[in-house]
């Protein structure tokens, strides 16, 4: 298997990693969360605050706070039932009910997982699993593995000032069973849309996390006692009371070296499923990414898009969003054929971009805050926004101003693109496509780029998806476009630059379902 061949394909040509047999059996699903047995639980309160606009209640980190905080992260929010004309007639109805989250996830799976490693007083310092059904913590190991994980995070940053970390992993089958090899697009967006929303939900709680993309991955995932080819680590995510200076890498440690330092566990757990269908592709590629030494762990060069005699066209002054968080997330959904075509004018515009990129800015292992260049930018075709010709453009966050590609209306296009066609976009004023480097960084990052750029995009998606909630419209991701066709629009392939998602935005009727909200 020649690996660049399967991730262009994969991103080019996703019809051809996929067997044009496959069906999925709905019947033999895993759930869309993880259930451990047998292991010591502490709940957590079901009393969450329904709005996070006062910002003086604060208090130090404690259980109840530290489950509101996983509430509005990753928490079951509302179930959902939604009726649709039945696919065998097109006469009776058929009704699809769900539990939905704050954070969107493909086909409503939610592939990624929550563990913690917490130093509170109320609990034994250790490392926990949030059962996000029964809204808790289990304890899966106890202990202080502060230098532990300061070593596999290539003693860049102390968890000794830390009051615990998030780590974020991706569970394969869990959505490998519907989409087969390209749940690995999806995997990496779900992870980064996760983290987007818990970077800003951060900040509700004046919280300071810093996210790592590179550790050493077989020590994560033995502190965890995952099994590697079923599960494994995506991000670790420090979480402070006060900003942690960045260090100087000390000594250079392995993963065959650290998980001697600890014992072996084997806790079990429940996903449903009876068949469990190998992957090897997607295994090939995964053991392809994984950092076995701190010495791997790599920087990434700055750099900037250049666009020489582009139009620029002036946005105006962005609107100032004084909404409720929570009430964003409450209200935040993806419409389908429900958007209805209403005007958008610049000023609402001006806010989506700039909100969204405004609240882009995070802490990494990359680089440096103050200095932080996105790695993934926001494109759109517009169409009957006041004041701007129909075209396509690159939106300038530096300027705060569009840079125009091409004029012309390009909605035929990208409807003809779809290969569902679950949005009309025709009644879509804006088409927002997010866009990252051709070769995902490989010089610098090899095969671990490729799923890093997906979840630098899901975290821009997050916080779009959040900021035209905020200004009363919403938006739906989508994955099944035509990445070449939307290339050549922006003129990309020249540029050594690629689209990665699809996302229509506008305002909408209200959508027919039942829906109702999970909490006390």
């Amino acid at each position: 298997m020649d690996l660049d061949l399967f991730l262009h394909q994969l991103h080019f040509q996703n019809d051809l990693v996929t067997p044009p047999n496959w069906e999925v059996n709905w019947d033999d699903a895993p759930l869309p969360f993880k259930i451990y047995r047998h292991l010591p639980e502490y709940r957590l309160s079901y009393d969450t605050p329904l709005t996070l606009q006062d910002q003086s209640m604060h208090e130090p980190p404690n259980l109840k706070t530290l489950g509101d905080f996983l509430w509005y992260v990753y928490g079951l929010s509302q179930f959902s039932q939604t009726a649709f004309p039945s696919s065998i007639d097109g006469e009776s109805v058929q009704t699809l009910q769900s539990f939905r989250r704050f954070s969107p996830s493909g086909g409503g799976l939610y592939p990624s997982e929550l563990y913690l490693y917490l130093k509170l007083d109320e609990l034994p310092n250790g490392i926990y699993h949030y059962d996000v059904a029964h809204h808790r913590l289990l304890l899966l190991r106890k202990g202080n593995f502060d230098s532990y994980l300061s070593s596999a995070l290539g003693n860049r940053y102390s968890l000794s000032n830390c009051f615990g970390a998030v780590i974020i992993t991706t569970m394969f089958w869990k959505n490998f069973f519907k989409y087969h090899n390209f749940s690995y697009r999806l995997q990496g967006l779900d992870a980064g849309a996760l983290i987007g929303q818990l970077l800003e939900v951060s900040k509700c709680f004046r919280f300071y996390p810093k996210v790592h993309f590179q550790f050493l991955d077989s020590a994560i995932n033995h502190l965890l006692g995952l099994e590697e080819l079923e599960e494994s680590t995506y991000a670790v995510i420090p979480l402070s009371e006060s900003k942690v200076a960045h260090e100087d890498a000390r000594g250079e440690c392995s993963a065959a070296e650290l998980v001697k330092e600890i014992t072996k566990i084997k806790p079990t757990h429940y996903q449903r499923s009876q068949n469990v269908l190998p992957f090897p592709e997607i295994a090939k590629l995964h053991h392809a990414t994984l950092l076995e030494s701190t010495g791997l762990i790599r920087g990434l060069k700055k750099c900037e898009e250049k666009f020489k005699n582009k139009p620029k066209v002036a946005l105006p002054k962005a609107r100032e969003i004084t909404k409720d968080f929570a009430h964003v997330c409450q209200n935040r959904y993806s419409p389908e054929m429900d958007f209805n075509g209403q005007r958008i004018d610049q000023v609402l515009l001006a806010s989506l971009l700039k909100e969204s990129t405004d609240s882009y800015r995070y802490a990494n292992d990359f680089d440096k805050e103050e200095n932080q260049l996105p790695r993934v930018s926001i494109y759109g075709c517009f169409y009957h926004v006041d004041g701007i010709p129909n075209g396509a453009y690159r939106y300038d966050p530096t300027s705060h101003s569009l840079l125009a590609i091409k004029e012309g209306d390009f909605r035929l296009d990208l409807q003809a693109g779809m290969s569902l066609h679950n949005v009309n976009l025709h009644q879509v004023p804006i088409c927002l496509h997010l866009v990252g480097d051709r070769t995902y960084h490989k010089a610098e990052l090899g095969y671990r780029g490729y799923r890093i750029q997906h979840m630098e995009a899901g975290m821009l998606l997050q916080r779009l998806l959040l900021a035209a909630s905020a200004l009363g419209m919403n938006s739906h991701p989508l994955l099944g476009f035509d990445i070449n066709g939307c290339d050549d629009i922006y003129e990309l392939e020249a540029a050594q630059k690629t689209t990665i998602i699809q996302i229509p935005v506008g305002f909408h009727r209200a959508k027919s379902w039942l829906v109702g909200g999970m909490h006390s």
